[in-house]
This record gives structure tokens, sequence and C-alpha cells, in this order.
């Protein structure tokens, strides 16, 4: 039998190490890869049971963290507007029906800002389920013929807006659609391309996805080589009344490009007119939006009898759906409703505001690590600090929530973790059980790189295998 010392002399130095030396040698063949000779890592790595701090580096760094934010603005829901929240949106008219079914005024879609509606995430809330439901609801009143017009009530967050940081190219885009207090099928819509026989040749657009003929598409594309992929980029800005495509779309491909609607309270109206002149049940006016009826200086519908409500999924099920996806718009409509729950704004920067005093009385966290324009992560002028962004995932174990906002984090690397990718950046927080059964949270980020992502996504996962 071996003695016990040179048993002990058999265990490699490796496996010896504690967890944090681990982290620090990969961290450091990390940061010193030529990639990062004008980049900058930074990394938090907490115990779970003990609060303590494994290991870190640069923690107090603002850097960009893409949709790593996520986490932070959906956190904060969960604790500000609850897990069982859900928005409203109505259906109604103003005026009067008389004998013969007419209807002596308008209808009215109200919205409070659900993300969902419309969307084809879930079987209650797609676009075909509301409309025959809205029509069903608007023959069931008796309503055979309508003198006035459908209104996509959008006055709660002032209309359609983006957040400011955000940049003409990803505007147009579905991810960087602009968020109203009446959403539609998230405010985007795909586009079907037919690529040219050669590469370089034009392409043309076969169909979309929906109706959306009171738009101009000014299609600039052209074919890619094969292999290419999708290089198409969509540009607009809320209430465009144009969408400029523009890129290359890949001669072999066969994908449906999303853009960005520009204004989804219209394409809301917009939608509800067709269904219903296809139920045969006709309007004098056009469809419109209160945004656009103030912009002329007509009168307003108020007020008015309730045909139909609808309750979004709750709180817990969008935030599945936004950290999963990582649809901006999700955050984005998450940070108005907090705003507006917490002091009856809704303005984008009052939604940021909120956000920081809240993780400031919660966890003590210093503003200028929470320096941030949106809800999503879009914004490349957002700033966060590693240490800001684990400390809030550890905090959220103790919550009675925190299952189903674990469930909600996708699996990379054999770890459930919230990623985040913008140009030179990339990022991931979340939860990993050591071998030795401690629980660590984790929050790893990136700037500035060069190189491709996946070189560089996987020396990050190489690092994070020390959690292991």
């Amino acid at each position: 039998m071996l003695p016990i010392l040179a048993i002990l002399c058999l265990v490699s130095p490796a496996s010896a190490q504690p967890i944090s030396q681990k982290i620090a040698t990969a961290f450091s063949t990390l940061e010193s890869h030529e990639s990062l000779a004008n980049g900058m890592a930074a990394i938090t790595v907490i115990n779970a049971n003990t609060g303590e701090v494994v290991f870190s580096k640069n923690d107090k760094l603002g850097m960009a963290p893409a949709s790593t934010l996520k986490t932070v603005t959906a956190s904060a829901a969960y604790h500000i507007l609850g897990a069982e929240y859900s928005f409203e949106t109505t259906l109604s008219y103003t005026g009067k029906i008389d004998a013969t079914g007419t209807l002596n005024g308008d209808i009215v879609i109200r919205g409070s800002g659900d993300p969902s509606l419309g969307s084809d995430r879930f079987p209650q809330t797609t676009d075909t389920a509301l409309l025959a439901a809205w029509v069903q609801a608007i023959r069931a009143a008796g309503i055979r013929k309508i003198e006035g017009t459908v209104v996509g009530d959008d006055r709660l967050y002032s209309g359609q807006t983006a957040p400011r940081g955000w940049t003409w190219q990803d505007m147009g885009n579905y991810y960087g659609a602009g968020v109203s207090a009446l959403n539609w099928r998230e405010n985007s819509v795909g586009v079907n391309f037919i690529p040219g026989r050669a590469s370089d040749a034009s392409t043309s657009i076969a169909n979309t996805t929906a109706d959306i003929s009171y738009l101009q598409l000014v299609n600039e594309t052209v074919t890619g080589n094969r292999g290419t992929g999708d290089n198409v980029y969509a540009f607009a800005a809320p209430y465009s009344s144009r969408i400029y495509l523009r890129g290359t779309y890949g001669i072999d491909l066969k994908k449906t490009i999303y853009l960005s609607i520009p204004d989804g309270a219209y394409d809301a109206a917009y939608q509800l007119h067709h269904a219903l002149e296809q139920a045969h049940i006709s309007q004098m006016g056009t469809p419109t939006t209160t945004h656009l009826l103030l912009l002329a200086g007509s009168e307003v519908p108020n007020g008015g009898t309730i045909l139909h409500t609808h309750r979004s999924p709750t709180l817990s099920e969008l935030v599945y759906w936004f950290n999963q996806k990582s649809v901006n718009l999700y955050g984005e409509a998450l940070l108005k409703a907090i705003a507006f729950q917490m002091e009856g704004k809704t303005d984008t920067r009052d939604g940021a505001e909120k956000l920081r005093d809240f993780w400031a009385g919660k966890l003590g966290i210093a503003p200028g690590e929470l320096k941030i324009f949106d809800g999503s992560g879009l914004s490349p002028e957002n700033r966060i600090t590693t240490n800001a962004l684990a400390r809030i995932m550890a905090s959220l174990r103790r919550e009675p929530w925190f299952a189903s906002f674990h469930e909600s984090l996708p699996t990379y690397n054999g770890m459930k973790m919230k990623s985040g990718t913008i140009g030179g950046v990339l990022g991931y927080t979340g939860y990993h059980t050591a071998k030795d059964g401690t629980p660590l949270v984790f929050a790893l980020l990136v700037n500035n790189y060069q190189g491709s992502a996946q070189s560089m996504r996987k020396r990050m996962f190489r690092l994070l295998d020390t959690l292991k």
C-alpha cells in the first residue's frame, strides 16, 4: 500500500488548484490573446451560497453588455411588476348602434404596451386568433356597418418610438423595431426574396408574410455568392412610409428576412379594417391611430363601450421568450411598464432611471455601474460592470420566482446563461454548479475584440469551462 504522502503526490497539480486559481489562469490566457490587443475583458464569479467573490478582474469597469442587459431588465420587472403581471388590450366602440346595425362612431383598439399582441409565440396571441375574436365581438354587438373607422389607440406611450442611441442600421430590422402602447406582431413583417441567377444580380421580392401594401419597399439588394447567407439590412425609422432594403441575399439562401414595422398601432388598425371588410362589415373611414389624429389636429375618440378584453401572457411567460430569443421589443415594453408602474411616466429615459434607482436601493449598486439607455442592450452606448451583473444575478436565487427566471435562460456550453452579441461585443452571464457542488454565478464581458465572433466565443467557453 502506498503511503498517504505518495498518494497525495499522485494528485495532478491542475486538479489540486483552487477554482479561483484555475479561473485566473484561464482569464489571463484570454485577455493576453492577440484578439484583445486593443480590447478589454472583464469577469466576476461569485459563490452563490456565501456571496463571496471567487474571482474578479476589471469588475468595476463599465463595458458594453449587449443582450446580457436583458437579465437586469427582466429581473427588475419581476420585482416591480410581479411574475403574474399582464398587459391589457381592449376593443371598444364609440357612439351608438342604430336599429339597422350601423355604428355611428369608431372601433378603437386601446393598447397598454403588450409586446406579444399578434405574436405567434403563444397560441392565444396570434394575429389570426385576435382578429377573429375582434370581428366576432363586433358582430355579436349587432354592428353591420361602421360610419366611422378603426382607430389604434397608442396614446399611453405617446406613439411609437425607438430608444435614443439606437443606430440607423438597426432600426429598420426586426430586432430594432420601435415600441408602442399598441404593438402588433412584434412590430415586424417578413419578406421573401428571389435571388438573381448570378452573384451581384438584382434580387426581387416574392411576397411578404402580411399585407403591408401601405408601405413602399425599395429593394436595392443584390445576389450574394453561394454560402454568403443573409446580409440584408432594412433602413427605416418610426413612422417611415418607405423602407430601403440593402445588402446581399445569398444565391442559395432560402430564408424569410424580417423587417421592423414603422408603426405597429397603424398596422393593427389596418389589419382589423381588412378583416372587417372580409366579414362584409364596411367602414366609412380609413384606418388610423390616435397619434396620427393628434398630428392632424383631429378629434380623438374617448371612452366608449368595451367589446373585448385581451390579457397578455404573464410576465414570467413573456420573460421566457425575452431571454430565450432575445426579443428586444419585449425589453423596451417592460422598461416602459416599469417607469409607468413606479412613477406614471413612459419615456425610455425614465425607465432606465427607475432601473438604476431600483438596483441602487436594492443592492447598493452605484449608478455608474448601470449606465443604460434602453432595456434590451441594443444601444451601443450602454455600459455595465460585471460586478453589477453578477451581484444582480446572485440576488435572484432567493426570490420565489427564481425558477421561472432560471428556466428562461438559454443553455450554452452546457451552462444556463444569457448571451449578448453586438459589433465587437460578446458577453455571458448565468449560473453553474461546480464539481464540488458549489453554486456559482458569473458575468463575463469582452469588448472591442478582433477576429470572428465564433473564435472569441470558443475562447470564452474555454474560460467558463473552469467553473465546471
